[in-house]
């Protein structure tokens, strides 16, 4: 809902403050008071094509600012997307400057005008002369239809469900058969290759680890077989010229022992030299290096250039050449019982397209039923809104299957007796067209994008008890949510629930359009003088009052 309008610099508007309400809100005023100013006001602020001519002369800038506290799923949707920040209200302000430079804003985020636009119009949906109705575009009416059935007719949104579950379910089983279908067509010619790396990595049979084991042994081995030449180096260095060093030690100490003085002076040498010639045989006996198996070192390194190879031609790793296994053994597999898949997947699809199509036709039938019901309840609203020579119909065509069957639906309608049916757009005009759009609003109560709705020139060429029709129908189009209504009527207007007065006012060289709310006297004076003219007559105030009763 609008709550709040705030203008500033267009046309003839200086500054100006609107608060609005729920329910009927009606804005009249004089011929040339300037109440088109405020609808092309709310449109900039909903995102319409700017216009330098709205600048009010005199000003660098205009801008307009629409408060509304009401959001849905698909303004939540658009906020998110562009990271705006959400709140219980929604703003969306708009500047135009003589430049010829435009901005937006929505909640002080700037956005493109373009956003703004798909914002709007998902708050606000204008009835005038030159608007954009909702229901004049033709994507809108299965949509529309399907609410007004989900209303009216009896299990009509599980069958909507169903046939949206029966088509994903159709659309997945066809699409695997297309991509089996197609990856038949290019591996045919490749099963040979299939056949060949299948065997090659079966032959190979390399399990996941196996690479860095192979690594880790061959590095032991690779550092065991230089160990042993060290070690070849140290028991060659012991027994060098023939003779081994323990053997030498040995005999100095026998040399020492043939001294004759008694005690021996060396005899502590002596048994260090038979201690160290002792040492030197254990160690000598210690580092005698192991034969390396030069075989086994080969074999790990066979294999395991043979694993690394392999991986590389596959481009993975080694640990992933057992899920490439499987997967061209799959591969393979579906090739080899391509018939029997392609059959059993070909019965799929056909059993699932069987229960769409049933399901399909069961929501066509059911759409029919709401047309006809749509149909009853419209035509049964024209004759009050001087539109009794109206007649009312819903197009079907069928269309590619989809989530939402196999309907394309156009609203037609012909104005007058022996014209054919046309679409919306193209059957009317002006006020006839905005009472038509309003009739249909009424019926299809409930099944609105926007919640508030705005109606221009809906009076046009009606008076009397058409005028009164028009009214109750706002009225009741305005009941549990809001509408905005630009009126020439007084018997429109006495269905207010909040009243506007538009009035435009000179000082000097000066004109300017105000706009204010008036209740009791003022209000009843206001719609006297939309009665009889300039000249409030007694007449045309007990005529006001009665409207207000």
């Amino acid at each position: 809902m609008l709550i709040n309008l705030k203008i500033s610099n267009i046309v003839l508007i200086d500054k100006l403050n609107l608060e609005f309400g729920s329910g009927l809100n009606i804005l009249t005023g004089e011929t040339g008071a300037g109440k088109s100013i405020l609808l092309d006001a709310l449109s900039l602020a909903l995102g319409a094509r700017s216009d330098m001519g709205l600048i009010r002369y005199g000003s660098d800038m205009a801008s307009v600012t629409a408060e509304f506290d009401v959001t849905n799923d698909n303004i939540n949707s658009i906020l998110d997307e562009f990271g705006i920040e959400r709140d219980e209200h929604i703003i969306l302000r708009r500047t135009l400057g003589t430049d010829g430079k435009s901005r937006a804003w929505v909640n002080d985020t700037p956005i493109s005008i373009k956003v703004l636009k798909n914002i709007g119009d998902e708050l606000v949906e204008i009835h005038g002369q030159f608007a954009n109705h909702t229901l004049l575009n033709q994507s809108m009416h299965r949509p529309a239809l399907d609410e007004f059935a989900c209303k009216n007719i009896n299990g009509f949104n599980n069958l909507l469900l169903d046939v949206r579950v029966a088509y994903n379910e159709y659309h997945d089983a066809n699409a695997r058969l297309k991509e089996v279908q197609d990856f038949l067509n290019r591996s045919a010619a490749e099963q040979e290759y299939l056949e060949h790396n299948v065997a090659e990595l079966r032959k190979l049979n390399v399990y996941p680890g196996e690479e860095d084991e192979l690594a880790t042994k061959r590095a032991d081995m690779i550092n065991a077989e230089k160990n042993a030449a060290i070690l070849t180096d140290a028991a060659n260095a012991i027994g060098a010229g023939g003779n081994t060093l323990d053997a030498q030690i040995f005999a100095v100490a026998h040399i020492l022992e043939r001294i004759k003085t008694d005690p021996n002076p060396y005899a502590e040498q002596i048994d260090a030299l038979y201690n160290a010639a002792e040492m030197v045989a254990n160690v000598a006996g210690a580092i005698a290096p192991d034969e390396i198996d030069t075989d086994t070192v080969d074999s790990i390194e066979e294999r395991l250039f043979a694993i690394r190879a392999v991986a590389r031609k596959h481009h993975v790793s080694a640990d992933e050449l057992p899920n490439k296994l499987a997967e061209m053994e799959s591969e393979l597999n579906t090739i080899n019982n391509s018939d029997a898949e392609l059959k059993k997947l070909g019965n799929i699809v056909a059993t699932a397209r069987k229960k769409y199509d049933e399901l399909a036709s069961k929501l066509t039938a059911a759409r029919h039923t709401a047309a006809d019901e749509l149909r009853t309840r419209l035509l049964r609203e024209l004759p009050d809104l001087k539109l009794g020579g109206a007649d009312f119909m819903v197009d079907f065509v069928t269309v590619s299957p989809g989530v939402g069957g196999v309907d394309d639906i156009t609203f037609m309608i012909k104005t007058n007796p022996g014209m054919p049916f046309a679409p919306l757009h193209k059957s009317a005009s002006g006020g006839e067209l905005a009472r038509l759009m309003l009739a249909m609003r009424v019926v299809l109560s409930g099944v609105r994008t926007a919640h508030t709705f705005v109606f221009d020139e809906v009076d046009t060429g009606i008076s009397g008890a058409t005028a009164s029709a028009v009214g109750d129908r706002l009225n009741r189009l305005a009941n549990g949510s809001q509408a905005l209504v630009i009126t020439h009527s007084a018997q429109v207007a006495g269905y207010a629930d909040k009243h506007f007065k538009i009035e435009k006012t000179s000082n000097g060289d000066i004109t300017t359009t105000n706009v204010y709310e008036i209740t009791g006297n003022d209000r009843l004076n206001e719609i006297a003088r939309i009665i009889s003219g300039a000249e409030i007559t007694p007449e045309s105030l007990a005529t006001a009052k009665t409207l207000l009763k």
